[in-house]
């Protein structure tokens, strides 16, 4: 891996504490140290810096997605490998990113919500299922899965490193990195 590049994002989509982020990172980790040009895009990261002033109902979700989208898009075009890590629960809004950003690839992580819930380290899922956190996506808020995503990581079968390689594979089979 290595050399050449296409702009594209790579849109992590999944509940909370399902492993996004946490595969993105990996993902990043292996583009920047082959030498290629990547950025990530964390939704809790975005939702303290670019997106503060929002809340979850549904129109501030797509607000955010907006922005999201648009950030997405200005990487992408310049060829950067975005690897954007949003729940983004609505299928509506993530064809909408999808049609904003051109360049695009879906992959749906997933995980059982018991082993979900157990990961939680900060209790969001407890106070949500205790009624203390509203709009809480996949407790009160629903979550519409990917029809037919790019790539499905079920990280309750596969670690880390596993996911990120075949995000990797995604990439190099796609045409977005060449391999080396």
């Amino acid at each position: 891996m290595g050399g050449k590049q296409r702009g594209v994002t790579v849109w992590f989509t999944g509940l909370s504490g399902a492993g996004k982020t946490t595969i993105a990172k990996c993902v990043h980790t292996r583009l920047t140290n082959a030498g290629l040009k990547a950025e990530c895009l964390d939704g809790d990261v975005i939702r303290t810096k670019l997106c503060n002033d929002l809340g979850f109902s549904k129109q501030d979700r797509h607000t955010n997605i907006e922005r999201v989208s648009y950030v997405a898009q200005l990487l992408t075009k310049h060829d950067v490998i975005c690897l954007a890590s949003l729940i983004s629960p609505y299928r509506s809004m993530r064809q909408y990113a999808k049609e904003e950003i051109g360049d695009w690839l879906e992959v749906y992580v997933t995980a059982p919500l018991e082993l979900l819930i157990a990961r939680d380290v900060k209790g969001l899922y407890r106070k949500a299922i205790a009624g203390e956190i509203l709009h809480f996506t996949g407790i009160s808020d629903p979550y519409e899965p990917p029809l037919a995503p790019d790539l499905v990581l079920e990280t309750d079968q596969q670690d880390v490193q596993a996911c990120a390689q075949h995000v990797i594979d995604l990439l190099a089979n796609r045409g977005y990195i060449t391999r080396g």
